[in-house]
C-alpha cells in the first residue's frame, strides 16, 4: 500500500471519487456517484481541498482531505483535515494512520503551524485513533456555526 495524493487526472481518482461517495452515504446523504466526482473535481481544481488516498493494486482503501487556511496573527497558515475515511474491509489495518502520517508530513514540511481536525464527541473509534497520532482537544475553545441551508 502506498498513500499518495491525488488529483483528478490521477488513475486512481476515479476509484477515490467512489470511496468519497461511500463515505457520504455511511453519514447518511444519498448516493450521487456523478455530483460527488463533480464536486471533488471541482474543489481540488480550484485548490479548496487536498485528497490523499491509501492506494494499493489499484484499489483505494481509503482517503483523506484537508484544506490549508489562513493564519492571520501569525502570518503564516494551518491545515484542517475535513475528511477522514477508510473502506469497512480494511479498518484497524493502519490505512488511517497511515493517512494521518502523510497529512502531517505534508502540513510539516508546508511550515504549517498546525494541524487540526473535528469529529462528534461520542464517536470514540475515531477520537482513539486521533488521540494515538498525537493530535488533544484544544481547552477553552467552542465551535459555533449559524445554518444557511439545512441542518449542520
Amino acid at each position: 500500500m502506498h498513500v499518495t495524493k491525488l488529483n483528478p487526472h490521477h488513475p486512481a481518482f476515479p476509484r477515490a471519487a467512489d470511496l468519497f461517495d461511500e463515505y457520504r452515504t455511511h453519514y447518511g446523504e444519498p448516493a450521487a456517484p456523478a455530483a460527488t466526482r463533480s464536486w471533488l473535481t471541482e474543489h481540488l481544481t480550484a485548490g479548496r481541498l487536498t485528497l490523499i488516498a491509501a492506494v494499493e493494486d489499484d484499489r483505494v482503501h481509503g482517503l483523506l482531505t484537508s484544506a490549508g487556511l489562513p493564519a492571520s496573527l501569525r502570518l503564516s497558515h494551518t491545515v484542517m483535515i475535513r475528511d477522514l475515511y477508510v473502506a469497512p474491509a480494511r479498518r484497524r489495518t493502519g490505512v488511517a494512520q497511515a493517512l494521518l502520517a502523510h497529512a502531517t508530513d505534508e502540513a510539516r514540511a508546508s511550515g504549517a503551524l498546525r494541524i487540526s481536525l473535528q469529529t462528534e464527541p461520542d464517536n470514540t473509534p475515531a477520537r482513539t485513533l486521533y488521540a494515538a497520532a498525537g493530535f488533544r482537544p484544544v481547552e477553552g475553545l467552542t465551535t459555533l456555526a449559524l445554518p444557511l441551508q439545512g441542518p449542520l
